[in-house]
């Protein structure tokens, strides 16, 4: 099922008293399910509440991705696994309305293969993409997440999962500023 949150749906959110959660996944290789770390942030009426990183034991020793987020499997391999990690998990997720991320689809893919690899239920939560905020209510291109952060001044330690996953829900937030202020303008 499609569990996307449409940008023109959430602009029409109550967005004062809004609860969500932004997640960022870093993964050891190509396979979706191989999660090394995630970064979670949670807002709660415009702040940021509460933040948790794991790292992940991924299924395979595979790391293809190091050269980019720094991890390895020597940093990972006495971690929990996904399965181990998925109650403390849905419990943060399930604190929000919805679930933010910068490029929503790749998140949302890693999440559903760790998921299914360990045959767990997949939680109904819908996904808001940041990069389509970023581009189609802030005007920021490219809409990487580096290019957006460096625009709004936001701190990045890029490929970082809580610092991906910090700039993710700021730029949720910067969206729901301008649009309070530009509603209060009509």
């Amino acid at each position: 099922m499609d569990y996307t949150l449409h940008r023109s749906k959430f602009l029409k959110m109550d967005l004062s008293n809004l609860s969500f959660v932004a997640i960022d996944f870093e993964t050891a290789s190509r396979h979706p399910d191989s999660a090394c770390s995630i970064g979670m942030v949670l807002v709660e009426s415009g702040k940021i509440t509460d933040e948790k990183i794991f790292l992940i034991k991924p299924p395979s020793e595979l790391f293809e991705f190091s050269y980019i987020h720094g991890l390895t499997w020597e940093d990972v391999k006495t971690s929990p696994t996904f399965n181990d990690l998925w109650p403390d998990i849905l419990k943060f997720i399930s604190r929000g309305s919805f679930i933010a991320a910068h490029n929503a689809s790749f998140d949302k893919r890693v999440l559903h293969y760790c998921l299914k690899r360990y045959h767990l239920d997949i939680p109904e939560i819908s996904f808001l993409c940041t990069v389509a905020l970023a581009r189609k209510n802030l005007n920021i291109h490219p809409a990487n997440l580096r290019s957006v952060a460096d625009h709004l001044a936001l701190e990045l330690n890029h490929h970082e999962a809580l610092s991906d996953a910090r700039a993710s829900a700021k730029i949720v937030l910067e969206v729901i500023k301008r649009q309070q202020f530009n509603t209060s303008k009509i």
